[in-house]
């Protein structure tokens, strides 16, 4: 689905079907240096099975124009004016990594419009060290290299990849090489400042109020699960119902662990919205 914010292209999966207003929409939204392919699974499953789904590429992200925003706020805003033009007064908000702070600003500045929050891979505060910054300046291709490696918990596929010949190391190398070669100059660096500056997070965790889940991975080097700790206060503090997830994956949960990924967001997702339509 090709939309209009800001005068300029927003690109959405939708899992191949069509918008109906009478489902509940799930919007997923990637990370730094990804776009919408990373919730193939996730999003096609929900688009078959009761949801509207909205896929993103950020701005600047492969099928969506730029420029790339430089803050998550002005990521949420922008979130905001895509649910408009899509026509989703309300939407379940999943994002992973950069996108779960994205989903959680949405969700404490835009509480009337949220029905759940399900943050993946995340950290509050999510601090970039000098050295990857520099790298993502500078010498990019290095930058994604060292991602790569950090995201992922073991060289050698889950028994749940989907199936014979998928590299998970490889596919995720390539895809942050090709959102690198489509996007604007210095897009990596641009996300990563955006999630190193971004202070603001217990802030809008104290304005949640819907259901909250984090879905974290046990050998998470980016963002360790001991990083939510400060989050889990806060949202419990302010009463949002909020759990964790914590499966045996990496960063790249998605990839890692696919089918274990999907069971969590897809139980939290029927459990929120149901309580919305009770």
């Amino acid at each position: 689905m090709n939309l209009t914010v800001e005068g300029k292209n927003a690109y959405a999966y939708t899992g191949g079907k069509r918008f109906d207003a009478s489902l509940p929409t799930a919007v997923f939204v990637h990370g730094a240096q990804h776009d919408h392919s990373v919730w193939a699974l996730q999003s096609r499953y929900f688009a078959h099975h009761g949801f509207n789904v909205l896929a993103l590429d950020l701005p600047g992200h492969c099928r969506s124009e730029g420029p790339a925003k430089t803050t998550i706020e002005a990521l949420a805003d922008w979130l905001a004016q895509l649910l408009d033009a899509a026509g989703a007064d309300r939407a379940l908000v999943i994002g992973h990594s950069m996108g779960s702070l994205v989903a959680l600003d949405f969700a404490g500045r835009y509480a009337a419009r949220t029905l759940g929050a399900a943050l993946v891979a995340s950290a509050v505060p999510m601090a970039v060290s000098d050295a990857l910054l520099d790298a993502a300046l500078n010498r990019e291709p290095e930058a994604i290299e060292l991602v790569n490696r950090w995201s992922h918990s073991s060289i050698a596929a889950k028994p749940s990849c989907p199936g014979p010949g998928f590299w998970l190391h490889g596919m995720n190398q390539r895809l942050m090489e090709r959102v690198s070669a489509r996007g604007e100059p210095r897009l990596f660096h641009t996300d990563f400042t955006a999630c190193n500056r971004y202070a603001a997070g217990l802030e809008r965790a104290a304005q949640v109020r819907c259901p909250v889940r984090l879905v974290l991975g046990a050998k998470d080097m980016m963002t360790p699960a001991r990083a939510t700790r400060a989050l889990v206060d806060t949202l419990e503090t302010a009463g949002a119902p909020v759990d964790v997830v914590t499966l045996d994956a990496g960063h790249a949960l998605m990839s890692e662990q696919p089918d274990a990924t999907l069971d969590a967001l897809y139980t939290f997702a029927r459990r929120a919205t149901a309580k919305q339509d009770a």
